[in-house]
């Protein structure tokens, strides 16, 4: 497991000190580190692992084409994030979304805007290199407010490369979006419900 140190968990983890009790998802499954972490702030945690969702709902072999299957978009979104509105204090979507083809990365988003409630906060990883084909994934475990231990997942191809503009108009009905771009060509990207 590599470690990292992530300015945009760290701020994400300065909303969590606010108040006790928050309900925090976690898009990347569960695991122990994190698990530990968040409820040793007092808080209480949801966990699925979305990748994993995505390739039982749309394949490996080509998901971006399954994605644009209006039965198969529906059965997905039937099984992932149907939750009441305003349900969650704070999202850890990590580097999902960017294997979510614009159609339905557009609906999956409009479903977090809906799920977070006012003021909650959200932390979304992009990769910001542009000539490449595939990009690594992980499975991500919070060390400390500060650092994140990154569980390799193998390789992807993303649906689209993301920049500050596209993030600004992916997450328009938000109240902020906080961008910081890294070493190892992460946009770590802050969003506030």
């Amino acid at each position: 497991m590599e470690i990292r140190n992530r300015h945009g968990l760290d701020q994400f983890c300065g909303s969590l000190g606010e108040r006790p009790g928050l309900l925090i998802l976690d898009m990347a499954g569960a695991n122990q580190a994190t698990v530990s972490f968040l409820t040793g702030y007092g808080h209480r945690l949801y966990s699925d692992d979305f990748l994993r969702q995505l390739d039982q709902a749309f394949g490996e072999a080509d998901p971006y084409e399954n994605q644009a299957n209006p039965l198969i978009v529906e059965r997905f979104l039937d099984s992932v994030l149907t939750f009441p509105e305003g349900h969650f204090d704070g999202a850890l979507v990590w580097d999902t979304l960017q294997f979510l083809a614009p159609p339905l990365l557009e609906t999956v988003v409009e479903r977090l805007f809906r799920i977070l409630r006012p003021g909650a906060s959200l932390l979304a990883f992009f990769h910001a290199e542009e000539r490449v084909d595939t990009i690594p994934t992980y499975s991500y475990r919070i060390n400390d407010p500060h650092s994140v231990g990154l569980v390799d997942r193998g390789r992807r191809r993303p649906s689209q490369l993301f920049n500050n503009r596209s993030l600004e108009k992916l997450f328009r009905e938000f109240h902020s979006v906080k961008f910081f771009l890294t070493r190892d060509h992460l946009r770590e990207v802050i969003v506030k419900r």
